[in-house]
């Protein structure tokens, strides 16, 4: 049986991985997850200054490709090993990645989850997750000093010159994809609710 296909995008820091993660909690049946983060182009071929220096926020900077052959392949009942993306070095691990196994419910976030026509198809829900870009900025500061080794300087450096301009290009207009807009701001109850409602009335659709 097809599993069912939800994909959440939302600007960096919208909360749109957190909202993946409750309503993972939430569902009550295997549920698997698979994040765009992770496949961002190899760039081993580059000196790390360099690496520093490329648009992350720019629909080519993924690996649209493999991503859409490790979607296709869960869909169809195969696992699948996502890449594990090392943020601090600016490219792929070459020698780890996570198994993912085949499930009933397959959820896809990322802040490009709905850009794609060839991704959007494939899913049965699509969500946006909004947020003020003030609260984006703050939560990204946060998480990119604490968790990714960056200085407060380089992440405002990078927000203003692509992170804002590009949600603006191509992650904003993505909300218009979305069949359900949940709030990433306050606490995921009433949006993890809003999602297993859509769900279900997804599913039980003739």
């Amino acid at each position: 049986m097809r599993p069912f296909l939800i994909g959440i995008a939302g600007a960096s820091g919208s909360g749109k991985s957190e909202l993946a993660k409750h309503v993972h909690a939430a569902i009550d049946e295997p549920a698997s997850i698979l994040s765009l983060d992770c496949y961002y182009r190899v760039l081993d071929h580059l000196p790390l200054a360099e690496r520093q220096k490329m648009n992350f926020d720019h629909p080519d900077s993924l690996d649209w490709k493999l991503f859409i052959n490790h979607l296709d392949e869960l869909i169809a009942g195969q696992p699948i090993d996502e890449p594990e993306y090392l943020f601090d070095q600016h490219t792929r691990s070459t020698t780890s990645c996570r198994a993912i196994e085949p499930a009933p419910l397959l959820i896809v976030e990322g802040i490009l989850a709905l850009h794609m026509e060839e991704v959007r198809k494939r899913m049965d829900l699509r969500l946006y997750v909004d947020a003020p870009d003030e609260v984006c900025f703050e939560r990204r500061l946060f998480r990119d000093t604490r968790e990714r080794g960056r200085t407060v300087e380089s992440v405002i450096k990078q927000y203003e010159t692509t992170v804002r301009p590009m949600a603006s290009q191509y992650v904003w207009p993505s909300k218009w994809w979305a069949d359900l807009v949940v709030a990433g701001t306050g606490g995921y109850d009433v949006s993890v609710a809003a999602v297993l409602k859509a769900v279900a009335e997804r599913r039980t659709k003739p």
